[in-house]
């Protein structure tokens, strides 16, 4: 489906301005009409990340059944029809008559906004599903939803379609299990991608066992089958918790620990835990959570973490009298490095705020962070010196660094002016000075670079060819990164200094909101696209999060029969492509063009193949997991080969990968 195409739907449920407005004119929306007219509005979108989030909003209230210590067991089952089945061995959903609403409360739940046991604290003192919109949504974007309720002995059911009661709730038979199984189906004319990805399902779900130790969590896939018949099944679930998920996120990396970190209290109704190590590598892997929720963004949580820690290790370093004797000053940047953190928080009022509505605002999570962790930590010091000398000298080691990639940063910064003098010189710049109308494109090599540049529209599109394939920021220190030319043109043609986080985040100066990398569709081609992934999510990850980076997909075929052409994607489109040019009997013969690279199309084609808005593909870079994304950004780039291997061979597209 092309950007053209998108738009029209997205056009299309936007209603027409009248010329009159009156009484007429004012449409109340009865129930659950008002989420089928605006699902973006509470699922964030109708694409991919808006179709998962029907999974999470369901899957929260079996969540928060486990964390009130009522279930032990969670199912989610993918079925061949792209349907989803979410059951858990909780209480169950209350059936009995609700006094202000005089129906089931199973209906009110599953049919009212806003309608659940969250909201007075009574049932639920802690839940994430205040962070969504509730299962009634999901109802309401689903064409077909039948909901059971196992409890008090019997099984109660009742069906839906597009949120509207089929059937008032029945029993359906009697029980001795207790619970609440979900079946839902997505509306294909609401959303615009009606596939589940497995891999983000599967992401999700051993999070929450992380997060949650003692919760057995299963995902089924009926889609893929054994040749017994018997449907892929896989089973999440772990003992020590954020201790497992940090060796878990750091199992391709060398910790430099004797052990991981781990602390646990409650100060204040507020839940703390936290585990950390440190390893050999230069990336900071932090993770933050807050009632399950992943809060990317930050906030009080993960800034009183990095208090303690500063606080912590100085203060024992000093005692040590090893402050002294270095020659350059250590600051809390420089705990950063190397370290991977999970910080999980729970509080009964979450305040949720930032760009993307993943920043927790609750100062008070932050101070009981602080207390907890200084406390905890300063005693696992004086308990383990030798892991106490090794977090102090990696702070140090990057303290040394950090003076060494002041310069280049800073040299990085000053070329980011928007005058046209200080851009880089291959950088083929448009007209446009508007931001939200421009694109960058990232070209493999200066030949495709070339016919980019004649292909596009100067207006508002702009070409940066690259030499080769780009330092692999995974791996190399800091200092050398902003020392490379490649990176610093791709820093100077965007207008901002690199950041890694939102906390440091200043998009003001931004001069694309599009910045699309093309390259050739081979495994050269995969390798660079990856190399510049690995740059924008280490250090240019908020133009990820904002949903400004894009991947080009060229053409792999161009099957034509005299004047008639056709530009096929796959090998089943090529096939059927060429089928269609061979039904009209005439004598020419089926030529079939593969393309290798983007230098085997000329400007024509690749304008109208790859760069023209009105029939191009383009994938959005987008993050479902951050704390998968991190831990296969680290197999594929890092330094250990066997992981790299088994994921290429599970993953891979191309055959004979020298790896």
């Amino acid at each position: 489906m092309t950007e053209k195409e998108l738009q029209k739907i997205e056009d299309a449920s936007v209603p027409k301005v009248s010329e009159e407005y009156t009484a007429e004119a004012i449409q109340v929306l009865k129930g659950l009409e008002g989420v089928r007219q605006r699902p973006a509005m509470y699922i964030g979108d109708v694409g991919v990340q808006g179709l998962h989030h029907m999974i999470w909003e369901v899957l929260d209230n079996a969540i928060d059944e486990a964390v009130a210590g009522h279930a032990k067991n969670i199912t989610v089952i993918i079925h061949e029809d792209e349907s989803i089945t979410v059951r858990d061995d909780g209480r169950g959903i209350p059936v009995d008559i609700h006094p202000e609403e005089g129906k089931s409360a199973l209906e009110v739940v599953m049919t009212t906004l806003h309608a659940g046991g969250k909201f007075d604290k009574k049932a639920y003192k802690i839940s994430g599903g205040l962070h969504g919109v509730g299962v009634s949504c999901v109802n309401a974007l689903s064409e077909h939803m039948i909901v059971k309720v196992y409890r008090d002995g019997k099984i109660y059911r009742q069906e839906y379609r597009q949120g509207v009661p089929q059937t008032g709730v029945e029993v359906i038979g009697e029980t001795t299990e207790r619970g609440t199984e979900v079946w839902f189906k997505p509306d294909p004319t609401i959303f615009k991608v009606t596939r589940f990805n497995r891999e983000t399902v599967a992401a999700r779900l051993r999070e929450l066992a992380f997060l949650n130790p003692g919760l057995k969590l299963t995902l089924i896939d009926e889609r893929e089958r054994d040749e017994e018949g018997n449907p892929w099944k896989q089973v999440f679930y772990s003992e020590k918790g954020l201790i497992d998920f940090v060796k878990f996120l750091d199992e391709t990396r060398e910790s430099i620990m004797s052990e991981p970190f781990y602390a646990s209290g409650k100060k204040d109704d507020i839940i703390v835990e936290v585990a950390f190590e440190y390893n050999t590598s230069t990336i900071e892997s932090m993770h933050s959570f807050v009632n399950n929720i992943n809060t990317r963004e930050g906030g009080p949580h993960e800034s009183g973490f990095r208090r303690a820690l500063t606080r912590a290790v100085k203060g024992y370093a000093e005692k040590q009298g090893w402050l002294g004797k270095a020659k350059v000053n250590i600051t809390g940047d420089d705990f950063k490095e190397g370290l991977t953190a999970v910080i999980s928080v729970k509080l009964p009022n979450p305040q949720f705020g930032g760009q993307t509505k993943t920043k927790l605002a609750n100062p008070e999570a932050g101070t009981a962070v602080e207390a907890i962790v200084f406390t905890k930590l300063s005693e696992f010091l004086e308990e383990h010196p030798s892991d106490a000398r090794a977090i102090f000298e990696k702070a140090l080691t990057n303290a040394q660094a950090r003076e060494a990639a002041r310069k280049a940063r800073t040299l990085v910064q000053r070329k980011s002016a928007l005058t046209r003098s200080t851009l880089p010189g291959k950088l083929a710049d448009c007209s446009s000075r508007k931001p939200e109308e421009s694109e960058l494109f990232l070209v493999e090599g200066d030949s495709a670079g070339g016919t980019a540049k004649q292909a596009r529209d100067r207006r508002f599109q702009a070409i940066l060819p690259l030499r080769g394939k780009i330092l692999n920021v995974e791996k190399a220190p800091e200092h050398k990164i902003f020392d490379n030319e490649e990176i610093r043109n791709i820093f100077t043609a965007l207008g901002v200094p690199p950041m890694k986080d939102f906390e440091e985040a200043d998009l003001s100066k931004l001069r694309y909101h599009k910045i699309i990398i093309m390259t050739d569709a081979d495994v050269d081609g995969a390798h660079i696209s990856t190399l510049l992934l690995t740059l924008f999510y280490r250090y240019l990850r908020p133009l990820i999060d904002k949903g400004y980076v894009y991947i080009a997909m060229p053409p792999l075929y161009l099957v034509k029969r005299g004047k008639e052409k056709i530009y096929c994607w796959t090998d089943e489109e090529r096939d059927k492509a060429i089928e269609k040019l061979s039904q009209d009997g005439k004598r020419d013969a089926v030529v079939v063009q593969r393309y290798k690279g983007l230098g085997e199309m000329n400007a024509e084609q690749l304008w109208e193949t790859t760069m023209n808005p009105e029939t191009r593909f383009l994938k959005k870079v987008t993050i479902h997991s951050a704390a998968e994304a991190d831990r296969i950004f680290t197999i594929l780039m890092g330094d250990d080969v066997p992981p790299r291997r088994e994921f290429i061979e599970t993953h891979a597209q191309y055959a004979n990968l020298d790896v």
